[in-house]
C-alpha cells in the first residue's frame, strides 16, 4: 500500500511515492528535467502557466507508477505542496484566466505597501501577522485595477496547490494555511479578513470554501484519473505550502522546533503557539499546517536571498576551473574560526526582508594581502551566511521562538561540515539531518489526513536521521567575536 506526494515548485514538479509499513520512498521523480521557464514581461514580473504545472505533475505521476509497478488501487492518498504565494485565477467553465502571477513576483509591492499604511500598520500586524507585500491578495489587487476585464471574470482565486487539487478533484476549496500566506486571514477574529477585502474592493464570493489542512479535500475524479493512471475516488487528503510542508517533512509540529534549507536563498522556518509578530515585519508568519483555532501553530519564516547562491558565485567567479563543492569545504575549513579577521556580508541577491527591505549588497572586509587566501575567503562566505541566519534567528527568538533543535535535509550548505558546525555553534542549537523531501513528507501527511498514521509522530517515525551535530562549547566565545564582529558591519 503506498501514499503519493506532489511538489509543486517553480522549477519542476515532483512526485513521491511512498511505502505506508515502512515509510520509506518507494520511487520519485521529477519533470521537466530543465527548469521550468518563467516568463518576465517586464522587471520584476515572474509568471507561469498553470497548464504547465499540470503537465509536468502528469509526467512525473506517470514515471513513478511505471518504475514502481505499483497498482493505482495501492495508493490510497495523494498530498500536496506548492510555491507559496502565487496567484491563480479561473471563471465559472473553471478556465485559467491568465498565467499564474508566481511567488518572486514583485509587481504588487506598491498595493501592498499601499495597503499596510492606510489600514494602519499596527492594526496589519496585529491582525494578519505580516504587512500586504507582494503576497497573493496585492496580487489581485494588481489584477483588478491593471487588467480589470480579466478581474471581471472570475469565479475563484486560488493558490498553486489549490489549483492542482482542483484538476485532481473537481472542487475548489482553500486551506487556513493558504489564506494566511496569501495575506486574507484574519488570526484576531479566526476568519477571513474583511479589513483586506473592503480596502481593495473584492468580492468575498471569489475566495473558495475552507477545507482543512489534514482531511479528506475531495478524490481522484475520472477524469483525472484516466489521465494520470490513477484509480478514481483516491482522496486527496492533504496540502501546503512548500516551507510549512518542508518543515513538516522534517517533523517540524511543536514550538522549538526548526527547519532550515540552505540553497540558493535561506530558510529557517520555526513553530510559534502564541500569536505574535514581529512590529518591523522582518520575518513572516503564517498558520502552520497543524494550526487550529483551539491550538496555535504558527510557523515563522525567516528568508535570507543571499545564501549558496554567494558560494555559487565565488565558485564560478574566483575558483579554479574544475574545483568542486567538497573541495571547496575542505579549503574552507583551513582556515581557523574567524577567518583571520576576514568578514563577508552576503547580502548580495537583492533587497532583503531581514534588514527591512535595505540593499545592501555583498561587500568583503578585512582584506589583509599578506595574510589572506582563498581558504580565509571561503570560510569567511560560510561564516557570513551563519551569521545572516543567526541575525534573523534573533528576531525570532525577540518574538518568542525558542531555538533548540534544527533540522534540516542533508543538502546543499548543510552538506558543508563548517556551515554545519558553525551554525550549531553559534545558534547553541541541535542540528539534525535528515534524509527527505517535500514530495515524501507530503505523502506521509496525506497518511495522516485520512487516519492511516494516527499521529506527525507515526507518519514520520520512519525519517532517517543522518547525523547529529552539537554546539562547539569550547570555542563558542571565538564564534561569538567573529560573529559581532560581522553584525557591526550591518548596524
Amino acid at each position: 500500500m503506498y501514499l503519493l506526494g506532489y511538489d509543486i515548485g517553480s522549477s519542476s514538479v515532483k512526485a513521491a511515492l511512498v511505502d505506508i509499513e515502512t515509510g520509506k520512498t518507494v520511487i520519485s521523480d521529477f519533470y521537466p528535467k530543465a527548469e521550468m521557464p518563467m516568463y518576465a514581461e517586464q522587471p520584476g514580473w515572474a509568471e507561469q502557466d498553470p497548464e504547465m504545472w499540470w503537465t509536468n505533475l502528469r509526467l512525473s505521476t506517470a514515471s513513478v507508477l511505471e518504475q514502481s509497478k505499483a497498482d493505482p488501487q495501492d495508493i490510497k492518498a495523494i498530498g500536496i505542496s506548492w510555491q507559496m504565494h502565487g496567484l491563480v485565477m479561473v471563471d465559472k467553465n473553471r478556465e485559467v484566466l491568465r498565467p499564474s502571477i508566481i511567488w518572486c513576483d514583485s509587481r504588487a509591492v506598491p498595493f501592498g505597501e499601499k495597503a499596510f499604511h492606510s489600514i494602519g500598520q499596527e492594526k496589519v500586524l496585529s491582525h494578519l501577522l505580516n504587512s500586504p507585500g507582494n503576497f497573493t491578495a496585492s496580487k489581485l489587487a494588481w489584477v483588478k485595477e491593471n487588467e480589470p476585464e480579466i478581474y471581471e471574470r472570475i469565479y475563484k482565486i486560488m493558490l498553486p496547490g489549490d489549483y492542482i487539487a482542483m484538476r485532481l478533484t473537481d472542487e475548489i476549496s482553500v486551506t487556513v494555511e493558504g489564506l494566511s500566506e496569501g495575506i486574507f486571514w484574519d488570526f484576531k477574529e479566526n476568519l477571513i479578513s474583511q479589513e483586506i477585502l473592503n480596502h481593495f474592493g473584492f468580492e468575498k464570493e471569489l475566495i473558495p470554501d475552507i477545507t482543512p489542512v489534514f482531511g479528506i479535500q475531495g478524490r481522484v475524479s475520472d477524469s483525472a484519473a484516466r489521465e494520470l493512471g490513477l484509480w478514481p475516488g483516491t482522496p486527496v487528503s492533504y496540502r501546503a505550502g512548500d516551507q510549512p510542508n518542508n518543515a513538516a517533512s522534517l517533523n517540524v509540529f511543536n514550538p522549538g522546533e526548526i527547519a532550515s534549507t540552505a540553497g540558493t536563498s535561506g530558510v529557517v522556518y520555526g513553530v510559534l503557539d502564541e500569536v505574535k509578530y514581529d512590529p518591523f515585519s522582518r520575518v513572516n508568519i503564517f498558520a502552520h499546517v497543524n494550526h487550529k483555532p483551539d491550538l496555535t501553530r504558527l510557523g515563522v519564516l525567516l528568508c535570507i536571498n543571499g545564501t549558496g547562491i554567494l558560494n555559487s558565485w565565488i565558485k564560478k567567479n574566483i575558483m579554479p576551473g574544475q574545483i568542486d563543492y567538497n573541495e571547496m569545504n575542505t579549503l574552507a575549513a583551513q582556515s581557523p574560526i574567524g577567518a583571520r579577521g576576514l568578514s563577508v556580508i552576503p547580502f548580495g541577491n537583492g533587497a532583503e526582508r531581514v534588514l527591512e527591505n535595505r540593499n545592501v549588497d555583498c561587500s568583503f572586509h578585512g582584506i589583509n594581502f599578506n595574510i589572506h587566501s582563498r581558504s580565509d575567503l571561503l570560510r569567511a562566505a560560510q561564516e557570513g551566511i551563519v551569521f545572516a541566519f543567526q541575525y534573523g534567528m534573533e528576531i525570532m527568538q525577540e518574538i518568542g521562538m525558542d531555538i533548540r533543535v534544527i533540522r534540516a535535509g542533508n543538502a546543499n550548505m548543510f552538506l558543508s561540515p563548517l556551515f554545519r558546525e558553525t551554525l550549531a555553534s553559534i545558534s547553541g542549537a541541535v542540528i539534525e539531518l535528515f534524509d527527505t523531501d517535500g514530495a515524501a513528507g507530503a505523502a506521509k501527511a496525506a497518511g495522516i489526513g485520512v487516519g492511516i498514521y494516527t499521529s506527525p509522530a507515526e507518519a514520520f517515525s520512519s525519517l532517517k536521521k543522518i547525523m547529529t551535530v552539537e554546539p562547539d562549547n569550547k570555542n563558542k566565545g571565538q564564534y561569538l567575536n567573529a560573529y559581532q564582529r560581522w553584525k557591526s558591519l550591518i548596524s
